[in-house]
């Protein structure tokens, strides 16, 4: 029962993945561009992560879902997963708004 949150995070992703590919939104659209984007993401939550940990702000909550392994202190490994799928989704939201809008305004 340990891992039932990551592979939650992981069938999200594959979701975010199908509907980037059925859209070309992001990654099928420029896998350059959208891999500057993604890692410059994550890594930007991580530092707000760590900094947060550091000032005591941020805590690791403990559940039976997770599967308790730590890539530092009081961050978890789906930690990373997570914002991972919150920057995916963000940018596949965000490129799925500009396509149904540059659509509207053209009709």
């Amino acid at each position: 029962m340990g891992i039932l949150y990551l592979l939650a995070l992981l069938v999200s992703l594959g979701g975010m993945v199908v509907l980037d590919r059925r859209f070309r939104l992001f990654f099928f659209d420029r896998p350059g561009r959208a891999s500057v984007v993604l890692v410059v993401g994550v890594l930007f939550f991580l530092v707000w992560d760590v900094s947060g940990i550091g000032l005591g702000v941020f805590f690791r909550g403990e559940t039976a879902f997770m599967t308790g392994i730590l890539i530092a202190p009081e961050l978890p490994l789906e930690e990373v997963f997570f914002l991972t799928l919150l920057c995916y989704l963000t940018m596949n939201v965000f490129r799925g708004a500009v396509k149904v809008l540059g659509r509207k305004r053209v009709s």
